[in-house]
Parts: C-alpha cells; sequence; structure tokens
C-alpha cells in the first residue's frame, strides 16, 4: 500500500528526535509522529496517518522513519 505525501525519512537516521518530528510533520502535514523507544512493543496494524520514529536512550534516531 502506497500511502499519500512522502512517507520515508532515511536520511534521519542519527538525528534528534525533536529535529526529526519537526522535519516530517512539515514535510508531510498528513501523518502524526509516534515516538518509540527501542525495545518497545507495537502494534502491527498498517497506517497512513502515523509515522513510528525510534529512538534510543539518548534521544537519536536509529531506524528509518516510514509511514505506517
Amino acid at each position: 500500500m502506497r500511502c499519500v505525501g512522502k512517507d520515508s525519512w532515511p536520511e534521519l537516521v542519527g538525528a534528534k528526535v525533536t529535529e526529526a518530528e519537526a522535519k516530517i510533520e512539515s514535510e508531510n502535514d498528513l501523518v502524526k509522529v509516534v515516538i518509540v523507544k527501542e525495545g518497545s512493543y507495537v502494534t502491527h496494524d498498517f497506517r497512513c496517518n502515523r509515522v513510528r520514529v525510534w529512538v534510543d536512550k539518548h534521544g537519536t534516531v536509529t531506524r528509518v522513519p516510514t509511514s505506517g
């Protein structure tokens, strides 16, 4: 399934969570950013209006943020 608007931000791996959140929301206003700490459990449902941003204990993005 393809979502409307930009749906992937590989350039944010290694960025700080605040920077990532601001960039994602400025580039696609149809999505809500959800911050997830590494090691957390999440649902496996697919939602075009959600972008999970996985972060480590230092608040650094560890995975490519994508819609879903």
